[in-house]
């Protein structure tokens, strides 16, 4: 069966029994010796001897097969004698990058395109992948190209069963490269945990995994440890949680440092309350030294006002989000220079 799955099938003289194919191999090869045959046309029939002398100008004209590496620290070495390397080049795939991987250039070497690497392609390309994508991906995650098919149509499958539409797999797979070398099970126990654990509905776990799909892919420990930090440290609720991580993921996997860092200045030194980070919680995803010199202008020209029931109130997203001019001349009221000029003091 794997022979005809290769598409492979035996001649009718390959059935023959072994004696009757010596007999015919034996006939096939005879040479008529009665013949006519013009004597140099031998020439073209008989082999030279593997001992007969050549001249130095036949020597010099024998070209060789360059030698395959028998060992390389770059698969640049091996590209000129791998059809497979050259294709996947060709594809834009980063060799450089990929032998960086650990064992990735060795299983590279012993795929072949057509038979093993062709069918990958496809499907990737049926799950959404664009075909400019195809390249970075395989750099990012070459050992998909080792993954068995129905494996990785299982997953996909499974993606399925649990309501993620085409265009959202074809998201997380490209901005999560290794999504699809994740069994079944874990999979299932990565969107079971994130449920449980923030308290989220079935709805709200997928939009939350489909905005950040490196949660599934990544270690969970991060994850348990900025949870803690959020609430005993910064001192959020679980309510409160659950609603800053819905609006912003990425700080289930920032920095733990940075977060207590960015808390601490936004809530005792600017004097933001707790609800108020709920509300914009994407304050978390900006640089501290930009919220640090933005709030400091404010403070010098007295209108550094995050309080809603206030006039002159400023949103802790106008504050971080806006470019330098827009935030200059619509929200401290100044000129982007004395902005420049502020900043050269501190």
């Amino acid at each position: 069966p794997d022979t005809a799955k290769e598409g492979s099938f035996s001649s009718p003289e390959s059935n023959l029994p072994s004696p009757v194919k010596q007999e015919q191999a034996k006939a096939e090869t005879l040479v008529d010796l009665n013949a006519k045959t013009p004597s140099e046309d031998w020439d073209d029939i008989l082999p030279s001897s593997a001992l007969e002398k050549i001249s130095e100008e036949e020597a010099v004209q024998i070209i060789g097969e360059p030698l395959l590496p028998l060992q390389s620290t770059t698969l640049r070495d091996y590209v000129d004698h791998s059809e497979t390397l050259a294709k996947l080049v060709h594809l834009g795939v980063d060799l450089s990058q990929v032998e960086k991987r650990q064992k990735a250039g060795q299983l590279l070497l012993t795929l072949d395109f057509e038979k093993d690497i062709r069918k990958i392609l496809l499907f990737l390309k049926d799950v959404g992948v664009e075909d400019n994508q195809l390249g970075p991906f395989l750099t990012k995650n070459p050992y998909i190209l080792g993954e068995d098919l129905e494996a990785l149509e299982t997953r996909v499958a499974y993606l399925k069963s649990k309501k993620f539409g085409k265009s959202e797999i074809a998201q997380m797979v490209s901005r999560a490269p290794y999504l699809l070398l994740f069994s079944v099970e874990r999979l299932d126990n990565r969107l079971g945990f994130f449920k449980n654990e923030l308290g989220l509905s079935v709805k709200k776990t997928k939009d939350l995994v489909i905005r950040l799909p490196r949660l599934l892919t990544g270690r969970l420990e991060p994850v348990k440890e900025n949870l803690q930090v959020c609430q005993i440290e910064l001192g959020f609720q679980r309510n409160e949680i659950q609603q800053i991580v819905y609006k912003t993921p990425k700080i289930l996997t920032a920095s733990k440092k940075r977060l207590k860092q960015t808390f601490d200045y936004l809530h005792n030194i600017m004097g933001i309350p707790h609800h108020m980070l709920t509300r914009f919680p994407q304050v978390f995803n900006s640089k501290l030294l930009r919220i640090r010199e933005r709030h400091m202008f404010l403070a010098f020209l007295g209108r550094a006002q995050y309080d809603p029931a206030q006039p002159s109130y400023i949103s802790l997203d106008q504050l971080v989000s806006l470019p330098d001019e827009v935030f200059c001349t619509e929200i401290a009221k100044a000129s982007i220079q004395d902005f420049e000029n502020f900043l050269k003091t501190l």
